[in-house]
């Protein structure tokens, strides 16, 4: 019989998306999916990332990838936005995250 260390334990935490920030990720993912430019959307934990995916098909690559992750060198949280492979943006918080998000959804007629 083997033992689990209890160090091993406390070490074994994966990083999640808190309450209110869920609420605003599905609160822009509801005006998406209103002009039907989404139609479904993954979650995946890691120990170091949290991802929201995009996806305008079930079957298709994602259109948006919201990543939240912890620095290993300062141990503070940033957020990347990659949306339909162009370049990745870092944010210090949510909130300008998804303002530019919001932004990119915009469409002039």
């Amino acid at each position: 019989m083997s033992l689990v260390s209890p160090s091993r334990q406390s070490n074994n935490h994966k990083l999640y998306f808190s309450k209110s920030e869920i609420s605003k990720i599905l609160n822009c993912y509801s005006i998406g999916v209103s002009k039907g430019e989404w139609k479904d959307y993954a979650l995946n934990f890691n120990y170091n990332e949290a991802v929201f995916f995009f996806f305008k098909h079930s079957l298709a690559s994602p259109d948006c990838i919201l990543i939240k992750f912890k620095e290993k060198r300062k141990k503070r949280i940033i957020y990347r936005l990659s949306i339909k492979n162009k370049k990745n943006s870092k944010y210090e918080n949510l909130d300008s995250l998804l303002v530019n998000l919001k932004r990119s959804q915009i469409s002039i007629i």
